[in-house]
């Protein structure tokens, strides 16, 4: 009997310090957990007090490439509502016959305009030779 009381103690002191140690290592890992928190909040506060600072760098040094990509995707989305634009207007009865018939009186004009005769071809190029340099910078405008 005297043994059994003997294991029942040790047991009971052992489960005391099981339960101790285990209060002490959950403090532990609070600590650490409010210790990684406190971390992560001061980087995360850190980045977004230097955000203006990363933008405007970034800005900055690739502005030209922002621009362009920036043009690209407007002339896309343009494009894309001219297309939209004329297939509403192709919707509409005798619409469509009517552009096919003045694009190709235009282009009947303008062959014989500027294609047919080498002087006029030669007239031609010159013009948008001009315009090439003023749209360039080559040449400054007459007008």
């Amino acid at each position: 009997m005297q043994e059994k009381q003997d294991t029942t103690e040790q047991l009971e002191a052992n489960s005391i310090e099981v339960s101790s140690l285990a209060r002490v290592s959950n403090s532990e890992e609070t600590s650490d957990e409010s210790e990684q928190f406190e971390d992560i909040k001061n980087q995360f506060l850190t980045i977004f007090s230097e955000l203006p600072a990363i933008i405007s760098g970034f800005l900055g040094q690739y502005q030209k490439q922002i621009l362009t990509l920036s043009l690209i995707i407007a002339g896309i989305i343009t494009f894309k509502i001219m297309l939209a634009i004329l297939q509403s207007l192709n919707g509409i009865p005798l619409v469509a016959p009517t552009f096919e018939l003045i694009g190709i009186i235009y282009a009947f004009w303008f062959i014989s305009r500027y294609i047919l005769r080498a002087s006029n071809r030669q007239e031609l190029s010159a013009e948008i030779q001009a315009w090439k340099d003023q749209i360039l910078g080559n040449n400054p405008s007459d007008s």
